[in-house]
């Protein structure tokens, strides 16, 4: 999701660590002007204090405005970035998060994830872990020739525990990279008004299930009650109206319409 002037206004003040008192002070513009630019109600922002702000902060006005979401590199040449045509399609399709993908890109772990995926294809660790298994068969030769022992025999175990599958190694080393930075990524998101709650709903439904299958129960109490959960949402601290409003909305749903089943009713 793109970020508001405000709160662009905003993050470029924090991430100078500045009051607003220092900023007007820095700025020569008036701390209730600044203020009401990052409020939410914020209606408009002069020419002036936005070519102000843009200098300040070093970014475009483009940028504060929502226009474009580079802040450093506003004028880089797109042929240095030696993107292919495919790729290029794929960013402007809209089938991806380019956001995501960014913060993917920029991830400290990235660079180490593309160099062992270069060496993986390239196939240079392949020949290199090749090699080493190439020395442990030698040696795993040379000892059944010399003292021929018997298959279970300890040290020659070792010899065959040794041997690496090439493939399943250096596949290996590339997904663990990429299960570090999902999981930061991951992390980095975790309290994003989009991101999936941590509760389980398996849980709740079972909980609404057993409360309507008992004697004198409400369903339909119970399966708003339910709904409030999802949403997190205190039934108990709505009032009339509100549980009206909610009766009436729930009442669209066809699970509610039919809490029965109908199959192989006529």
């Amino acid at each position: 999701m793109a970020l508001t002037i405000q709160e662009r206004l905003k993050d470029l003040r924090v991430e100078r660590g500045l009051t607003l008192e220092q900023l007007a002070e820095q700025t020569h513009l008036s701390k209730s002007a600044l203020g009401s630019y990052e409020a939410e109600d914020f209606k408009d922002i002069s020419h002036y204090a936005l070519i102000k702000l843009a200098k300040f902060y070093g970014v475009t006005a483009d940028y504060l405005l929502g226009l474009a979401e580079t802040k450093n590199h506003p004028n880089a040449d797109l042929a240095d970035l030696r993107l292919s045509d495919d790729m290029i399609e794929l960013l402007q399709s809209g089938r991806v998060d380019n956001s995501l993908l960014c913060e993917l890109a920029a991830h400290p772990d990235f660079v180490r994830l593309m160099a062992d995926l270069e060496i993986y294809v390239n196939g240079v660790a392949v020949r290199q872990v090749q090699g080493a298994n190439a020395i442990v068969d030698a040696m795993s030769a040379t000892i059944v020739k010399q003292h021929n022992p018997d298959i279970s025999d300890p040290q020659l175990r070792q010899l065959v525990a040794a041997h690496i599958d090439d493939d399943s190694f250096c596949r290996y080393i590339i997904q663990q990279d990429i299960n570090g930075i999902a999981l930061d990524l991951r992390e980095a998101h975790k309290d994003d008004f989009f991101s999936v709650p941590e509760d389980n709903p398996l849980k709740d439904f079972l909980q609404t299930a057993e409360e309507t299958a008992k004697k004198d129960s409400d369903p339909e109490r119970a399966s708003l009650v339910f709904i409030c959960k999802r949403l997190r949402l205190n039934y108990g601290k709505l009032n009339g109206e509100d549980k009206a409003a909610l009766k009436r909305l729930a009442g669209k749903s066809d699970l509610l319409k039919n809490p029965i089943p109908q199959r192989g009713r006529k």
